[in-house]
């Protein structure tokens, strides 16, 4: 009996964490003290948050997220210490593959669309931890080129949710194995904060620049000789990751052209970078009227891997400049010119940037290859779709560009629907994009609609296939290919080509004839056909739909061959 009584008072325990929604609150704004201690690795929190209830129920108990190697020391509401207990959840949005999650249990519950401020305080440390990654079997040494943040005396740098939460979160748990669980986890939390605020304060230990993903607002001074102060706030954090970065940096700073920030030992390097970045053209006007700052800085590994955020691209400064390194300076650079609080707008047109400047630099077939290196990803995303049952009615507008979170899926196809736009048009709408205005993006079809007026073209077909819906990837073949003689010599090739799959394209068709190739652009609707007649000086040996410029799911019936024509 004294067991079922024990049993019961576990099981009675356990239903608020069961029923609870880690997602239902949106975090609105941030405002937090934030003291850094390099010598310990430490760091120590206290402010306040805002959250609403996003979700359409009444919630009884909030979330409260933050590094495994932090831990919670005060939570109130109102000014009066709230009840919530604290564990360990195992998550990898942060490097330590944990997080301390607070549940805090509310006098009342909060209803659909109301707010909660929140007071918050907390502390702990921040040394480089790679653990997430080593054990799903990655190497340490290899896993640190990756999770490389961390505070410490020489070099303190600390990205936020996806890699060290130091802010407070509350996101279902997501799992590196699980193939793309953690980015999506990430890109939902992303895509749900975009308009929310942070405004924070720091507070360091030592005499050292604090750098910030964020716009520098005057702080009160400190009478304290070896503490440094800075403030930042965001107004918007959009797609960014609210990161704060410091070290013993000195800086380039060359007219009208990005900052280089480097650490003792990177002089001549960063000279070199400083040189570099005023001559990238990342190709896309400013979206927007956006003239972010970009602040370069330099990593202390030399194979760290790259990340960019809020105006900062952290990145190993060595020479020779890779073709990795000048990619990234690119969409950086992107980046630092879009103000979109779209992911498929930023994220799309920065990686866009990215295919334009290897058009540029090495030629069409270069990009188009590169472009076909990415493909992979949008391929695999339609087989594991076709391999599912029962998906719900509304799943391709749920899954679309407009309602995808931030993650490589939503970036690979973004980045394709703005090349396969400028194939269209014969160019990037720039007009279109001057006269963007966050303001005005009220509604999905917004962007569309300007880009339309500027082009005079019908787009819709086109974004009701790539943007507003997911219909998967087009499947194109060469159904038929009818020659005539004309009287003046030569043919009249008929060409006919079908999609089996449901999303259309504007599509090149190439004739291939002794005397060189011939491409003729076509539009084919989804499950549809569609043809055109070219003249050509002598038969054509054969007809290849697709250059690689529009992602297939099949490419393997591209090709058709001709060996023999009747005519």
């Amino acid at each position: 009996m004294k067991l079922l009584c024990v049993l019961s008072v576990l099981y009675g325990l356990t239903l608020p964490a069961l029923a609870l929604e880690r997602e239902a609150f949106t975090f609105t704004k941030y405002d937090l003290d934030v003291r850094v201690e390099p010598e310990q690795q430490r760091l120590g929190a206290r402010g306040k948050i805002w959250v609403r209830n996003d979700s359409a129920a009444p919630q009884k108990n909030v979330a409260l997220q933050i590094s495994s190697t932090l831990a919670w020391r005060s939570i109130k509401i109102a000014g009066s210490p709230v009840q919530f207990t604290s564990h360990e959840y195992t998550s990898d949005i942060d490097h330590t593959g944990a997080l301390s999650e607070a549940i805090v249990t509310l006098s009342r519950d909060v209803l659909p669309g109301a707010t909660l401020e929140i007071e918050v305080g907390y502390e702990g440390t921040v040394p480089m931890d790679a653990t997430r990654l080593t054990r799903i079997g990655v190497p340490e040494e290899k896993a640190k080129h990756s999770d490389w943040d961390q505070i410490s005396k020489s070099f303190t740098a600390v990205r936020g949710i996806g890699y060290v939460t130091w802010y407070p979160v509350a996101t279902e748990a997501a799992n590196l194995s699980e193939g793309e669980s953690v980015s999506e986890t990430v890109g939902r939390w992303k895509t749900r904060q975009t308009d929310s605020a942070m405004e924070v304060r720091f507070e360091s230990s030592l005499a050292q620049e604090i750098l910030f993903s964020g716009t520098a607002v005057p702080s009160e001074t400190t009478a304290e000789p070896k503490s440094a102060n800075a403030a930042f706030r965001v107004s918007s954090l959009g797609l960014g990751v609210p990161t704060f970065v410091a070290g013993d940096y000195q800086k380039f700073a060359p007219k009208n052209a990005p900052s280089v920030y480097y650490l003792p030992g990177q002089a001549e390097v960063a000279k070199t970078y400083a040189e570099a970045v005023p001559d990238i053209d990342p190709e896309i006007p400013a979206v927007d009227g956006s003239t972010e700052e970009l602040k370069v800085l330099g990593l202390p590994d030399p194979d760290a891997a790259s990340f960019v955020t809020g105006g900062m691209l952290l990145c190993p400064l060595k020479l020779p400049m890779t073709n990795e390194a000048m990619l990234g300076l690119v969409y950086a650079k992107a980046r630092s010119m879009v103000s979109s609080p779209r992911a498929w707008i930023q994220e799309g047109l920065a990686h866009y940037a990215q295919v334009a400047f290897i058009e540029t630099e090495a030629g069409r077939q270069a990009a188009l290859d590169y472009l076909s290196a990415h493909a992979t990803v949008l391929v695999k995303d339609q087989e594991q779709v076709a391999a599912a049952k029962d998906l719900p009615s509304n799943w391709q507008a749920a899954h679309s560009l407009i309602n995808a979170p931030d993650g490589l899926y939503l970036q690979t196809k973004a980045m394709y629907v703005w090349w396969m736009l400028k194939d269209m048009l014969g160019k990037l709408p720039t007009d279109a994009l001057r006269n963007y205005k966050v303001s005005e993006d009220k509604d999905a079809a917004y962007l569309q609609r300007r880009i339309e007026k500027y082009s005079h073209r019908d787009l819709e077909w086109f974004f009701d296939d790539w943007v507003y819906r997911d219909r998967g990837l087009p499947d194109f073949r060469v159904d038929s290919v009818y020659p005539r003689e004309i009287v003046s010599g030569g043919y009249m090739v008929t060409v006919t080509v079908e999609n089996l799959g449901e999303a259309g394209a504007e599509v090149p068709v190439t004739l291939r004839i002794p005397s060189g190739d011939i491409t003729r652009k076509l539009e084919v609707r989804g499950k549809s056909k569609a043809s055109l007649r070219v003249e050509t000086p002598s038969l054509p040996q054969e007809v290849v739909v697709n250059d690689g410029s529009v992602p297939e799911s099949d490419v393997s019936n591209n090709t058709f061959r001709i060996e023999s024509l009747n005519h």
